[in-house]
């Protein structure tokens, strides 16, 4: 019997193949009782979240507030003007400060060690939206769709393209090795995920039947591949500069309708969101003039096209997040 009452959630490393498995089922449940518009406010009447947000997004926060508002529970948004950790009050006394006032606590920002030194001061449970190196809480809605798709985990290839080395790339490295899948990072050498952490998924997918695999080649790295995904080339905070670097460089790896043809007969497409495939975007308009470009890293034609689950993906975001802080609250 899994028992996750008081876990915090902060990376994938942190959970077994099992406890991720009873997370998804429970996030499929409790779906399904929302679309059968069942009531879950009962399970956790009058408790009360704290959402800090150091990075904003429309997802995560909609997803914890709708989640939470329909366990019954009530929230408060600190965004980042509205908190004072790190600023003048340490992170250690912030963290003990919210566990006196509130049931659970979120935290999306920059680095990895914020979450986890919040987690360490704080006696209720603390969720990772999103640190520079881990992004948790999308691994579970990633799941949730791969397997309504195919109705299985297990064996999945999933190609991952474009800059791999930090919170998707990583995180979904570990995810796939914990649950028995086949990872690809399909990208240049000089953005592989860190050596020491493909050495340590290695060994974990060793065990579960999984594989982890590095390639520069965009058609040997998604030829058969049951999934196909990718994320911005710029991550937020990253300076706009950056993008003169990265365009060239990872242009190979866009995900287009040849990469999709050379996927497997059933391939998926995933996206975390934001997704710059077309111009309707303030940035996107800007870097698409600046550097001649309608769309980056998948075009438009793949992004709106049958095989592309990023809104049944995004949805899932708010199924999951429900699971997770039923669970562990």
């Amino acid at each position: 019997m899994v028992n996750l009452k008081g876990r915090d959630l902060l990376k994938m490393k942190d959970f077994t193949a099992e406890e991720i498995e009873y997370l998804v089922d429970l996030a499929a449940d409790l779906k399904d009782k929302k679309k059968k518009g069942i009531s879950v406010a009962d399970r956790h009447p009058g408790k009360n979240i704290a959402l800090i947000f150091e990075k904003t997004s429309t997802r995560t926060r909609c997803s914890f507030e709708v989640a939470a508002h329909d366990l019954g529970m009530h929230v408060t948004y600190l965004d980042p003007a509205g908190s004072q950790i790190g600023k003048k009050e340490s992170i250690a006394d912030t963290a003990r400060v919210l566990a006196g006032m509130f049931d659970g606590i979120e935290y999306r920002g920059f680095e990895q060690s914020i979450v986890e030194e919040l987690a360490h001061y704080s006696k209720v449970p603390v969720w990772n939206g999103l640190t520079n190196e881990s992004h948790p809480t999308q691994m579970f809605a990633d799941l949730l769709t791969i397997r309504e798709h195919f109705g299985y985990l297990k064996g999945i290839k999933l190609a991952y393209m474009g800059d791999a080395r930090y919170n998707m790339g990583n995180s979904l490295m570990v995810t796939c090795a914990k649950m028995g899948m086949h990872f690809v990072a399909c990208t240049s050498p000089k953005y592989f995920p860190d050596e020491a952490l493909v050495a340590e998924c290695k060994e974990i997918a060793a065990q579960t039947g999984g594989s982890v695999t590095l390639t520069s080649d965009a058609m040997e790295g998604t030829k058969g591949a049951d999934v196909v995904y990718t994320d911005v080339w710029v991550s937020m905070g990253e300076p706009e500069a950056v993008w003169a670097e990265r365009i060239p460089e990872l242009s190979p790896y866009q995900v287009n309708k040849k990469i999709m043809d050379n996927a497997g007969p059933k391939a998926i497409f995933l996206h975390c969101l934001p997704a710059f495939h077309d111009l309707k975007t303030k940035i996107g308009a800007q870097m698409g003039a600046r550097f001649n470009l309608t769309e980056m890293e998948v075009t438009d034609e793949v992004f709106e096209s049958e095989q592309s689950l990023v809104f049944e993906e995004a949805e899932n975001r708010m199924h999951t997040i429900k699971a997770i802080m039923d669970a562990t609250l």
